[in-house]
C-alpha cells in the first residue's frame, strides 16, 4: 500500500515533468490527489473536523493527589459556545468519565448544544514503564497498582453508565489514552485492554475505540484493530523533530503506514496538533505554524474522510513543569487559557 502510494506521487510528478503547459504542483497538492483515503461511512458521526476539550483554566487542574479544582458550570458553557460558534466544531473529545466530564454532557443536554462527544475511559498505570519511561525514576509499587486496577474498573463502570445514559450525544467511546506506548507512565498491557473493550462492547450501543500513538499500531495493532470498531491514532510530527517543510508530508506518510499495517480498518486521528510555544522546539514552534499546520490537515482530512481531532481547543497551563511557563505540554490550544484566539482562529473569532 505504503510503495503503491509512493508510486502514484512519481506519476505526477513524470506527468507535470511531460506536460510543459501543465501547473507546478507541490508536494502537499500531490498528496492531495491520491484518491480518498476512506469512504465517508468512516468519518464519526459525519464529520471530518473535531476538536480535543479540556477546560481547565489558570488555577484549576484534575485531581494529582489532592482532589481536582474543575472549570465552573458557566465556564464550560463559556467554552462550548466558543466552540459551537457557527457550527465550528459539532464533535470534541473527552479524555475520562469523571465529575467534569459529566457536567460537560450536563451543560451540553441542557443548552441544547449541537455537539457530540467522543467519550474517553481515562486508564492508570496496571504496569510499571519505569525501564522505558523517561519521567520514572523508579518502579511503580505493586499496591499502587493494583489500587489503579480498581480505580480502572470503576472508571470503566462510570463510562459505561454515561454512555447509556446520553446516547444522543456520545457517539463512540475511548477506552485508554496512550497507554499502550512504551514510553508513558500508565502503561497497561494490549490484552487487559482488549478484555477492557470488548467489556464496554457488550454492555453500550456506541462503538468502541483505543487511542495511541501511530507507530504502536502500526507495529503492534493488529490484534486489537480486530476488535475495536475503528482504529484511532495520535500523530505529532514536531514531537518527531519535524519542521513544517516536513511535518505535512510526515503526517500524510504516518496515516498510510497504519493504513497498510491494518487494512480494512477505519482510521480516525484522535490527536493532531503543533505547539504555538515550546522551549523544546524552538523556532520549530509558532502561532504561524500552527495555523499552517491546522489549516492544512483539516482540508486534507476533509478531502480523504479521516475525522480529525485537532489538540487542542485551550491552552491548559497545569500541565507539564511548573518552572517552565513556555513548556510545549502548555501550549496546543488554539486559543489562549484566557480564551483568547490565536492566529489560527482570530479571523473566526475577532470579537474575543
Amino acid at each position: 500500500m505504503k510503495s503503491l502510494w509512493k508510486i502514484t506521487l512519481i506519476l505526477f510528478v513524470l506527468a507535470g515533468c511531460q506536460s510543459p503547459k501543465q501547473k507546478k504542483v507541490s508536494s502537499v497538492e500531490l498528496e492531495n490527489e491520491i484518491e480518498m483515503i476512506q469512504p465517508k461511512s468512516a468519518l464519526l458521526s459525519g464529520l471530518s473536523a473535531a476538536i480535543c476539550y479540556s477546560g481547565f483554566r489558570s488555577g484549576q487542574h484534575p485531581d494529582r493527589g489532592n482532589g481536582a479544582v474543575n472549570p465552573s458550570y458557566d465556564e464550560i458553557l463559556e467554552d462550548l459556545h466558543i466552540l459551537s460558534k457557527n457550527n465550528m466544531y459539532q464533535l470534541i473529545r473527552l479524555y475520562d468519565s469523571g465529575v467534569n466530564t459529566q457536567m460537560v454532557l450536563n451543560v451540553i443536554k441542557e443548552n441544547k448544544i449541537d455537539i457530540k462527544v467522543l467519550l474517553g475511559i481515562w486508564l492508570d498505570a496496571e504496569l510499571s514503564a519505569h525501564e522505558t519511561c523517561e519521567w520514572l525514576s523508579e518502579p511503580i509499587p505493586q499496591d499502587e497498582l493494583d489500587q489503579n486496577k480498581k480505580k480502572n474498573l470503576t472508571e470503566i463502570a462510570n463510562g459505561i453508565k454515561l454512555a447509556n445514559a446520553y446516547p444522543e450525544i456520545i457517539c463512540a467511546v475511548n477506552v485508554g489514552n496512550e497507554c499502550l506506548v512504551d514510553w508513558n507512565d500508565h502503561k497497561v498491557s494490549p490484552d487487559t485492554i482488549i478484555s477492557y473493550v470488548n467489556h464496554v462492547k457488550s454492555q453500550i450501543s456506541q462503538p468502541v475505540t483505543v487511542a495511541d500513538n501511530y507507530k504502536w499500531w502500526a507495529d503492534h495493532g493488529t490484534e486489537l484493530a480486530n476488535v475495536v470498531d475503528f482504529v484511532s491514532i495520535h500523530v505529532y510530527p514536531v514531537w518527531e523533530g519535524k519542521d513544517m517543510d516536513e511535518g505535512i508530508v510526515y503526517t500524510v506518510e504516518n496515516v498510510k503506514e497504519v493504513q497498510s499495517a491494518l487494512p480494512g480498518s477505519k482510521i480516525v486521528i484522535t490527536e493532531a496538533g503543533w505547539a504555538s510555544v515550546a522551549s523544546e522546539f524552538g523556532e520549530r514552534a509558532s502561532e504561524e505554524k500552527q495555523k499552517q499546520y491546522y489549516n492544512w490537515i483539516m482540508e486534507w482530512s476533509k478531502e480523504n474522510n479521516i475525522t480529525t481531532f485537532f489538540f487542542e481547543a485551550f491552552d491548559e497551563d497545569w500541565k507539564g513543569n511548573p518552572d517552565n511557563s513556555l513548556g510545549a505540554e502548555k501550549h496546543w490550544g488554539i486559543f489562549t487559557v484566557d480564551r483568547k484566539p490565536k492566529k489560527v482562529m482570530k479571523g473566526i473569532y475577532p470579537e474575543l
